[in-house]
């Protein structure tokens, strides 16, 4: 867990040219490309509540305005309450102490038929609701917080008799012209969704007036209708948007009182910014008049690849549940590098040495090879060639949606590749030859096993499971003012065995395993005047 809150010391760069943690970065096992957070497109699944975990479908997620109605955050502290019971006792009316003890009114006039027959009118009469003597107890629910200790009462919120009773809405002065600005811009976004459907069909083919031979019946509905002189039932009526008052400001401002400038300020009956920034349609002033409000829905979203449009990540559909269906995180698939030592390097000092450990996240065995970045006119290249293929994707996509409209939006939201915005000012000495990383084997860390002595190149430290530590020369650049971090890069390429089944081809291992590469910049920290520690 210390591994992600650490210091971006070791960043990939991804194919857009951004430069990311391992963490925040996924791979695509159909591109074989890795992809950062604006080169996958985001999509909701579920919205669901955090505290309830109650499953909420999309539509009426809409209608709540994304908050749950059952559950609900502290105005104090933005902590979610907590519902707690007390006993209250309230006085017996008189229609339920009629129905479980009679009153002797009522057994005098049930032990004489003749008092029943001379007075028929009161057995009619309605049970009376008035107080009697009796006291019973009665259980109560009202909300309260358990880390500010702030409860419904302070603000004079009656108290529920059910746990998941309603608990009654403050009234907002300018709630009518919000539900009126609400309409207006809700028929302004109707109206121009008709216009561009309108639009589209105009520019849409116009279709064969004579009917299709494949028709059973030889004439569609609509031209039978037609023929007729029928009107089409669906028929499109056209909106215009709602009228509204525009809002005039006005040059008249109410006078502060007079109270403001002689009564002295208590601070702990004033609201904070963010308790007013939480109550956005109220915002008072004064914490007698915070209000519970309801909890925001959570929710779970799915990654899609912008080129390819596989799903990357892909979660349960449980609220409960925090495993995933479809995980392709980069730290699953992509060596991890990790800076473990560097001693310090000095302007116009010595090579310093440089302790990295690479960790295999694969079941299969890799080859690494460290290259030296490529040239400024080696990435120009790079760059042509994404683009050239991102066009081509476009235009294909673009073809096909001609049919169907709104296919091409995914091709058409492609982040633009770029030149990696990061300056290398440090020298660091490559290792001459390639070398190998085990496999990840779960059962090693608890089985003895005997390490095999092997000819090991000389840059390598030592070697544990799939774990590698190298040892690599870096010295800054002359010229490098004192006080500036040393960033180096190196070009890391190695075999992935691409686990994506093939069904028209039966493939071996071998004809899966593809050489990848992927470019790493190194923070080794500030350059320290020569002559100090």
């Amino acid at each position: 867990m210390a591994f992600f809150d650490l210091l971006n010391k070791v960043e990939y760069a991804c194919v857009c040219g951004l430069l990311n943690p391992l963490t925040k970065l996924y791979f695509c096992r159909h591109c074989m490309k890795l992809r950062c957070g604006f080169c996958v497109c985001h999509e909701v699944d579920s919205h669901f509540c955090s505290n309830c975990l109650e499953n909420i479908p999309s539509s009426e997620a809409k209608i709540r305005r994304n908050r749950c109605n059952t559950c609900f955050n502290c105005p104090s502290c933005q902590h979610t309450l907590s519902v707690r019971a007390s006993t209250a006792t309230v006085p017996l009316t008189g229609g339920g102490e009629g129905k479980e003890s009679p009153s002797p009114a009522a057994e005098e006039g049930s032990s004489s038929k003749g008092a029943m027959k001379a007075e028929p009118a009161s057995e009619s009469a309605p049970p009376s609701n008035t107080p009697s003597g009796k006291q019973v107890t009665k259980k109560m629910y009202y909300l309260a917080c358990l880390t500010c200790r702030w409860n419904s009462r302070d603000v004079g919120i009656p108290d529920q008799g059910v746990a998941t009773g309603q608990w009654p809405e403050p009234e907002y002065p300018n709630a009518t012209r919000f539900a009126l600005l609400l309409e207006h811009y809700q028929s302004i976004v109707l109206h121009d969704k008709q216009e561009r459907q309108e639009l589209w069909r105009r520019k849409t083919p116009r279709q064969s007036k004579f009917p299709s031979l494949t028709d059973r019946t030889g004439l569609t509905v609509s031209m039978i209708r037609r023929q007729l002189g029928w009107s089409d039932v669906k028929v499109q009526v056209k909106t215009t948007p709602t009228p509204i008052k525009e809002s005039v400001a006005s040059d008249e401002v109410e006078e502060l009182p007079a109270e403001l400038f002689t009564t002295t300020v208590n601070l702990k009956t004033v609201t904070t910014l963010q308790q007013r920034l939480a109550q956005p349609a109220k915002q008072s002033t004064s914490v007698n008049q915070l209000y519970p409000q309801h909890k925001q829905l959570s929710i779970k979203r799915s990654l899609r690849c912008r080129q390819c449009d596989h799903n990357v990540i892909k979660s349960e559909y449980n609220p409960a549940s925090i495993k995933y269906r479809i995980a392709l995180f980069a730290a699953y698939h992509v060596p991890d590098v990790r800076l473990v030592r560097c001693d310090p390097l000095r302007a116009g000092g010595p090579e310093a040495a440089l302790l990295l450990r690479i960790t295999n996240p694969t079941i299969n065995e890799m080859t690494i090879t460290i290259m030296d970045l490529p040239t400024e006119e080696e990435e120009k290249l790079i760059l042509e060639e994404l683009k050239a293929s991102i066009e081509s994707a476009t235009a294909g996509v673009s073809s096909m949606a001609l049919s169907v409209p709104g296919l091409g939006k995914q091709g058409l939201l492609l982040e633009e590749p770029r030149m990696i915005d990061r300056s290398v000012n440090g020298i660091l000495k490559l290792p001459d030859s390639s070398f190998t990383v085990n496999q990840r084997d779960d059962s090693i860390e608890f089985d003895e096993v005997v390490q095999v002595h092997q000819d090991e190149p000389k840059f390598i430290v030592w070697r544990k499971a799939n774990h590698v530590a190298i040892q690599l020369g870096v010295q800054p650049k002359p010229n490098v003012p004192t006080g500036e971090d040393i960033v180096v890069g190196f070009s890391l390429q190695y075999t992935y065995v691409n686990t994506v089944g093939d069904k028209s081809v039966s493939a071996s291992k071998e004809q899966k395993r593809q050489a990848l590469t992927t470019r790493i910049y190194l923070n080794l920290g500030k350059l320290l005047p020569s002559g100090t520690d």
